[in-house]
Order: structure tokens, then sequence, then C-alpha cells
């Protein structure tokens, strides 16, 4: 089929997620290829994947190593459930992923990053009612976090925009402030800061100890809130409090985890150790739906059937796929030979230097970074253009020049894939701010 009848099917059948219909009246990009950071549609544009996907191509496009890995074991062994049978390459990549988080702990695949964290919010939940406390049944988050949208992820992690239609359906939690260095609402810098911003998350863990069975944040950056960057102390204080009150700590690197940070997780900031770690998109390369729960030892002995059962009565049907996770091993292999996840800090720097330039211009509220992710809050323009407004309008700017990006509301962000060369990766921020600058030279004509 050529452009047009794949378009025209595309209307007539699919959804897409997070999609107006406004933006389908033109017809989508149809992608075809990819290769390094760049995608390609069907009438040969080439695109820079500012956003890796959703996130999550880490490693960038067609990573011959990646591909090799997936074609090898689709030889060998496509599908096996993990339910009373076991497999070498989930045997492989649980003992990895155990080393690489500090031993002693134990891995509960599922298939995307939501349904890790349903998983972790379920073994909270049943931990305590293991060990003879059903009432440690509530959870606290931050407010605006976003956490995946299955039921219990929606429940600690609401957006209202998103989510309005479907609070009826969500169990109750706690949410505290959500802290952000750039738009402190306290109006502190980072060299004066004593963590005002914790007093909400100190009140309720004071007031709820005896009935939270956790607490569960993003580490260090809410992603869909906007790219609201934190620092490691709050994550810091968090945890000693955290274990002060005998309340476990779930940190969600679905988005964070495997060096978009400039560590392999972003929690290694803090120098924190985490009940429970949920992991996803990186860790496949963002190649096939791979995720996971990965619990201390600790929760996992009670989860014993004898005297009584406690067995964790919950999966999913491809969780653990051998294809998924064989793709898994060979991305922790690249991490490693290639030093991506230090390369990522080095390119961070160059992110963070190039965007400097646009703080103190009109209308923009803040420039914010943390390894490679970059996120500049624009504010009303002096023609009366909401930030939102503006926004689209550098999305669409960036677009024609062959560039993806998913603004958040007012925040234009990217995160591109780990491997983009630094040149290239150059020109990206340089376009950003092109964009970004012409804005204010639109608003004075």
């Amino acid at each position: 089929m050529n452009t047009q009848d794949y378009r025209k099917k595309d209307l007539a059948s699919l959804w897409h997620p997070y999609t107006k219909h406004s933006g389908l009246k033109d017809g989508l990009p149809i992608i075809v290829r990819g290769e390094g950071a760049y995608l390609y549609d069907s009438e040969g544009k080439r695109y820079l994947d500012a956003v890796s996907s959703w996130w999550a191509c880490n490693l960038g496009h067609n990573h011959p190593r990646l591909i090799a890995a997936i074609e090898k074991q689709a030889r060998e062994l496509q599908h096996s459930i993990l339910g009373n049978l076991s497999h070498p390459r989930a045997i492989e990549l649980a003992a990895e992923l155990v080393e690489l988080l500090g031993g002693s702990r134990r891995v509960f695949f599922s298939s995307d990053g939501a349904s890790a964290v349903e998983a972790a919010l379920k073994i909270a939940i049943q931990y305590w009612h293991n060990i003879g406390h059903p009432e440690r049944n509530k959870f606290a988050s931050f407010h605006e976090a976003y956490h995946g949208d299955t039921i219990g992820a929606v429940s600690v992690g609401y957006i209202e925009s998103f989510h309005r239609q479907f609070r009826s359906m969500l169990f109750p939690a706690y949410r505290a402030e959500s802290p952000c260095c750039g738009t402190c609402t306290h109006g502190k810098r980072p060299e004066k800061c004593n963590l005002e911003c914790f007093a909400s998350m100190q009140k309720i863990l004071d007031e709820h100890a005896g009935e939270l069975a956790g607490v569960i944040v993003e580490s260090l950056c809410q992603g869909a809130a906007g790219m609201r960057i934190y620092s490691p102390k709050y994550l810091k204080k968090l945890h000693e409090v955290c274990k002060e009150k005998n309340i476990l700590l779930i940190v969600d690197e679905i988005a964070m985890g495997f060096g978009r940070t400039g560590r392999m997780f972003a929690f290694e900031h803090s120098g924190i150790d985490p009940d429970i770690v949920c992991i996803g998109k990186g860790l496949s390369g963002g190649y096939l739906p791979i995720s996971a729960a990965v619990v201390k030892e600790g929760i996992h002995e009670t989860f014993r059937d004898q005297p009584e059962d406690h067995t964790f009565y919950h999966g999913h049907t491809f969780a653990g796929n051998p294809i998924a996770c064989a793709t898994a091993l060979e991305s922790l292999k690249i991490y490693e030979d290639d030093g991506i996840v230090e390369q990522a800090a080095e390119k961070g720097s160059i992110i963070a230097s190039k965007l400097d330039g646009l703080r103190g211009l009109p209308f923009v509220a803040d420039v914010r970074t943390l390894g490679m992710i970059a996120a500049v809050e624009l504010g009303k323009s002096e023609d009366g253009r909401t930030g939102g407004e503006l926004a689209k309008i550098v999305r669409s700017e960036l677009f024609e020049k062959g560039i993806l990006i998913r603004p958040l509301g007012n925040v234009v962000y990217i995160m591109p894939p780990l491997v983009t060369p630094p040149e290239v990766l150059a020109e990206l921020v340089g376009n950003l701010c092109d964009a970004v600058r012409r804005l204010h030279t639109r608003s004075n004509v």
C-alpha cells in the first residue's frame, strides 16, 4: 500500500492512544523503519526521535546486537509461561537485575510499566496481610504523579486532565505536594533549600503511618506532570522517614532507569535502598514490552504457602517472555560494554549548557535538565497566548525540521536516545532554542 492507502485504513480502523481526533484530519506520518536516533516515514522523510518513542528507545532504533538477540531467541523458544515452569532467559535476566540492584531481591516480571506498578502495589498490600497487618492498605504519592493507566496505577498517579472520567473507579490515596526545584512554590533556590517542600509528605507519614502500605514516587523527575525535577536530597529524606516509620518505599524507575539521568537508576543519585523498584521501557532498549517489580528478599519471604497460603496469585500471560528477556539481557550488556550511562551523563552536560541561554527570556518560566532530559516551561506571551499554545507552535516548527517532540501542556521537553551522537544532540538543542527564541520575535511583531 502507498501512504494514502495506509492513512485511509488508519483513519478507518486504528485508535491512537493520547491522540486528539482533530490531530488526525491531515493524516499521520506512517513510520516504516528506524535507524539510530532517527525514524523514517513511508515517503522517505527522516525524523529525529527526540522523545525516544515514549521514553523507551534508549539504545536507538535497529541496533544490530538487539536485532540479533531477537532473531536468535525467536529460533529457540518464543514463549513459555513462568507459572510452574521456568526458562533460561528469564532466570539469567532476573539474576542480572538482582546483581544490578545490589543483591538479595526477587524479580517479578510483567509486560509494561503500569503492570509492574500494579504488581508492586499488590505486593505491598499483601505483604502487610501476610505479616498480620491488613489495616496497612493505603498509599501515599505525589500530586499529579503518573504511574501508568491501569486502575491501581491511576489511583496513586492521578492527573486530572487524563483521568477525571475514571475517578469513581479509583481507590483513595494520600497526595503530597509535588516538588519541583525550578519552579519552587516556596521561593527557594537549590543552594538555600531546606526541603520545605517535604513538609506535606512528612505530615502524611506522621499522621497515617499506621495505615500506609507504602509510598510510591517517580525517582527525581515526574515525567507526565511536565518533567518536574526535584532534589536527590528529597528522595534521601523520604527514604529515611519511611525506614524510621516502617513504611515500604516503592520507586518508579520505568522512565528514569537505565541511564536516562546519568546514573543507571535515578535513585542512585540519592544513595538509597528502596524496598521495591519498578522498571521497564529502557530495560529492553524499548524494543519489546517487558517490565518488572524488583522486590527485597525480606518482603518476598512472607509469600510462602505454609503453614498458611500466602502465594501471590497475580501474573501476566507474557510475563518474562523469552524473546523479550533475551533482548533485555543484550540491552544490559550494551549499557555496560559501550559505557552508555557514562556517556549519557556527559551528553547531559551538553544539553544543560546549551539550554542555559533561554533562562530569563520573557514567557520562559523555567529551564530544567537532568541527565538526558531537558524541559522548557513556557508562560503566557506578551500578546496573551498561553504557554500551551506556545508549546504547540514550537512542536510544529520542530516537526517541519524533522524533529519529533510531544509537549506536556506548556512544557516542551526532549528525551532523545542515549546513543544520540553529540553533534546531533547539539543541533537538536540548538533548534529547540531557536524555536523558543522565535516565539519572542513573533510576539513583538
